[in-house]
């Protein structure tokens, strides 16, 4: 009967260890990943806005364009035209002048 006892302690201790160990290794996978409110490359960065962007943001904030017309003119101060691209610097999206 002990001897069941001890079994079963042994079973769960290995148990708890095992979800201790799984629990660690996905924390430590989890800080490696951008978070919501930065970029870690120039593709984390979109335009802010569907037509004559002046500005960047994360992608996952980007405006749906979707059915939104635009007029074809490249406007001075925007990304238009390749004037300007989006770039992640400092962990911010930002707009990097041609």
């Amino acid at each position: 009967m002990a001897r069941n006892r001890k079994t079963k302690v042994i079973k769960i201790l290995l148990a708890l260890l095992f979800f201790t160990v799984l629990l660690a290794v996905f924390l430590s996978s989890n800080k490696s990943a951008p978070t919501l409110d930065s970029c870690e490359k120039d593709s984390d960065c979109v335009p802010s806005s569907c037509c004559h962007p002046a500005s960047c943001v994360l992608k996952n904030q980007a405006p749906e364009c979707k059915g939104v017309i635009c007029s074809q003119e490249c406007k001075p101060g925007t990304l238009d035209c390749g004037q300007a691209s989006c770039s992640c610097q400092n962990k911010r999206c930002v707009v990097k002048r041609q």
